[in-house]
């Protein structure tokens, strides 16, 4: 058991339309925009949320036309954590693989893999 605190933070999944997305999502579920990042020519993420705030959907958005099955579209669960650099060092102690964020990026995450090859992504808290 690890010794520092974390919390589910968001789930992302790809979608093929970013207006119908957001139509659904927003339109008929009545979540909220509460952020987006372009990544140029690369993709468009958009986090959404309840009124409470407590854990957000991505809907990432790749702009290369690719298409995808239910099932490829899940990306990763994410979650938060208040000292990253521990999670890191017990990474390391594990022997897991592990990829960090570039430096430069407005968050500061690692994702590792799970048993069964899923994405985890945890992130520092601001």
């Amino acid at each position: 058991m690890i010794d520092f605190a974390m919390k589910l933070y968001h789930s992302m999944i790809r979608v093929r339309d970013l207006a119908k997305s957001l139509e659904f999502y927003c339109g008929f579920l009545g979540l909220q925009e509460v952020r987006r990042n372009e990544l140029g020519d690369e993709a468009t993420l958009v986090f959404l949320s309840d009124e409470d705030r407590h854990y957000f959907i991505e809907l990432t958005f790749n702009k290369d036309g690719r298409d995808y099955e239910v099932g490829t579209q899940f990306g990763h669960l994410a979650f938060l954590t208040l000292d990253l650099d521990s999670v890191i060092e017990d990474v390391k102690a594990k022997g897991w693989w592990y990829r960090e964020s570039k430096p430069g990026n407005a968050s500061r995450y690692i994702f590792v893999k799970d048993p069964d090859g899923y994405d985890i992504e945890i992130l520092q808290a601001r």
